[in-house]
């Protein structure tokens, strides 16, 4: 099986199937400290509690991939969700599936997410690590604690290519 991926522009609508698409837009703020700031709430769904997980702050320090690109597995966390926020502007990519035993390669999609927007993939969505277009440190909220958080997907016969 050959199939080329052009990713499309994300919205919460068309990313909504395989998480959260972290954005202020359309949501009205809190405001807080006397006015000095403002706090958007219910801007995603974590999950990571489940099997007695805990919530981890972490930094991934990715580095620029190289376009077009061969998208030789997919990985997924059965046990919590997993969200990446640039810590500067930046455009990344996202490559996902549905949930299920294995990816379904004919419902994998890709999306561009610009400049000041992140991602949160719910669990047991499968999606390709990190894509971003230049080096850069990424804020991830993951889950920790027990428990095999882990499914990866090798692919050996499919061909899969992702153009940016």
């Amino acid at each position: 099986m050959n199939i080329t991926i052009t990713p499309k522009k994300i919205t919460k609508q068309n990313f909504s199937k395989f998480g959260d698409m972290i954005t202020t837009d359309g949501i009205n703020p809190i405001e807080i400290n006397e006015g000095f700031a403002k706090r958007f709430d219910g801007i995603a769904n974590l999950n990571t509690s489940k099997d007695n997980g805990e919530t981890t702050i972490c930094i991934f320090s990715a580095l620029k991939r190289t376009f077009p690109m061969k998208i030789d597995m997919m990985e997924k966390h059965p046990l919590g969700s997993q969200a990446f926020i640039p810590m500067k502007p930046t455009t990344f990519l996202a490559f996902v599936a549905p949930a299920g035993d294995k990816p379904d390669l004919n419902k994998v999609e890709s999306f561009i997410v610009p400049p000041g927007i992140g991602v949160n993939y719910n669990a047991d969505i499968w999606h390709f690590p990190l894509i971003s277009t230049e080096d850069m440190n990424f804020l991830v909220v993951d889950r920790k604690g027990s428990g095999d958080n882990l499914v990866i997907k090798n692919f050996d016969k499919e061909e899969i290519v992702l153009k940016y």
